[in-house]
């Protein structure tokens, strides 16, 4: 017995030495920290976040989940007392850690505090010169400030901003808007609203029988206008699934006619806005949405630990989901996929059903490979799926978002033909091809670190404004019936506004 108990201590003492050395790898000093969230006073966004990268004692990017976790304060005053603020760590398990928090409506003499088993990392603590004040205040900066600090590219840069406004070089409403409004206001098939931007206050008119979606485009309109000073300008928001601005026919004669939307498609001029799906999850951050671009990337999941299938949830809402639910009866080896509602196709429930129950987004990762196939109209799933750790397999498809056209194939997905005819042939390719895979899958994460968080949706739209105000050649006016949007915020910034200093 007391041989067993001195073996059970050699061992134990053995796993403690080996766990010590595992700590002491991570060098706290040269890792390293970078991103908006470090300048909270200038970087006004509803979560703020910031990036740890580990370093190990060679100087080399730890790979995996660091053996300890990070540890994170925001220290500072408030009117309250101390400054209080909600800090989430969220461990990506490839060396790599998203830092977001928020705080109360403002702190003075803010301190951001990094440590590492004890230690100071980088360049931590980082003093912030400046008031910090929440995204719920109101205190707009100059857009150009704004975009200046966040490092928001002007819409030149952006070839999809570009592309949806060739066709809308100089943009007079009081000229077009009688018969933009007698080719669109069909009540019973078209639901679309009418924004005005004046002097920093919104207005807004809505036509159809279902206008429920409003609600998303007036949160971010007052959002935005709550961090950055918004051009005068108007324009006239989709609020339906499919694009409306359709190319050949009338148009020939008549337009095009500008028009938003939250999805473009080939055989259309519209003007694509990130989705209000994407859009609310960035305005929302840490708030009442669960599901986010950062929440999206905790590493729940190991690699290793995954299920080697493709995994899939979803409604009825084209023939091609039915036809998936064929091939994963065929290949249940290679696809796990079920139909979750039926709406569209409910005359087909007994062959394609039973129904099952819905999935945590997040469960989808416990699978090596995720399929984004179109709906309606595009999957606005996409960005998540590209956030995840798992390959993502991608539709053809004429529909795409604000961000598809800097996205590569076999660089960022893999694409699969429109009718599924070569799905089982591309699951069956990066089956053996695990190396390229993870290639793939790390190339979709640093796109999204460069194009699809919080940051990017605010510059994107703020950008999209900018240019589209300096098109527009008739004066901006507030039109009979239209309603003002009151603002929301909870204190109110009347300091002077920080003013750059390169």
């Amino acid at each position: 017995m007391l041989q067993i108990l001195l073996f059970v201590v050699h061992i134990w003492g053995i796993h403690m030495r080996f766990a010590e050395a595992e700590i002491k790898l991570v060098d706290a000093e040269k890792c390293l920290v970078w991103g908006a969230g470090i300048k909270p006073d200038v970087s006004v966004l509803p979560a703020r976040y910031f990036f740890i990268m580990a370093i190990d004692k060679n100087g080399q990017r730890y790979v995996g989940s660091a053996p300890l976790n990070f540890e994170v304060k925001i220290k500072g005053n408030s009117p309250h007392g101390r400054c209080r603020s909600y800090v989430d760590v969220i461990d990506r398990g490839d060396g790599t850690n998203i830092v977001r928090y928020t705080t109360a409506d403002w702190c003075d003499q803010v301190e951001i505090e990094i440590r590492y088993n004890g230690t100071q990392v980088a360049q931590s603590p980082y003093y912030v010169r400046n008031k910090v004040y929440s995204e719920k205040c109101y205190c707009p900066q100059d857009l150009q400030l704004f975009m200046l600090h966040n490092n928001c590219p002007n819409a030149a840069a952006d070839k999809q901003i570009m592309w949806d406004l060739h066709s809308f070089k100089r943009v007079n409403f009081s000229a077009i808007r009688e018969n933009l409004m007698k080719r669109y206001n069909q009540p019973e098939s078209v639901s679309l609203c009418h924004y005005v931007v004046k002097q920093q206050q919104i207005w807004r008119q809505c036509y159809g029988k279902y206008t429920g979606f409003k609600m998303f485009m007036d949160s971010t309109l007052l959002a935005l206008s709550r961090v950055a000073l918004l051009p005068d300008m108007e324009f006239y928001l989709n609020l339906g699934d499919w694009p409306l601005s359709k190319k050949g026919g009338q148009q020939r004669t008549s337009g095009p006619y500008p028009i938003f939307s939250w999805c473009g498609s080939e055989d259309s001029y519209d003007i694509t806005l990130p989705t209000y799906d994407l859009t609310e999850s960035s305005v929302e951050n840490m708030g009442r949405v669960a599901l986010d671009m950062l929440s999206v990337q905790r590493n729940e999941y190991p690699w290793e630990l995954k299920e080697d299938k493709v995994f899939w949830r979803g409604r009825d809402s084209r023939r091609e989901r039915l036809d998936l639910i064929d091939l994963s009866r065929k290949y249940p080896e290679l696809i796990n996929a079920s139909i979750t509602n039926f709406f569209f196709f409910r005359d087909e429930e007994q062959k394609y059903g039973p129904t099952v129950p819905y999935v945590s987004f997040m469960e989808f990762f416990k699978y090596k490979y995720q399929l984004n196939i179109d709906g309606t109209v595009a999957s606005y799933r996409f960005p998540y799926l590209l956030a995840g750790d798992s390959l993502v397999f991608k539709q053809d498809s004429p529909y795409y978002e604000h961000f598809y056209s800097k996205l590569q194939p076999y660089k960022h997905y893999v694409p699969f033909k429109r009718n599924l005819s070569d799905l089982i042939e591309k699951i069956q390719w990066a089956r053996e091809h695990e190396k390229k895979v993870r290639e793939i899958i790390n190339n979709a994460r640093e796109f999204v670190e460069a194009n699809l968080l919080p940051q990017h949706i605010y510059c994107y739209h703020l950008a999209l404004f900018k240019e589209w105000s300096n098109r527009l050649v008739a004066p901006v006016v507030v039109m009979p019936g239209m309603e003002k949007l009151q603002p929301s915020y909870t204190c109110f910034c009347k300091e002077p506004q920080i003013k750059d200093e390169l």
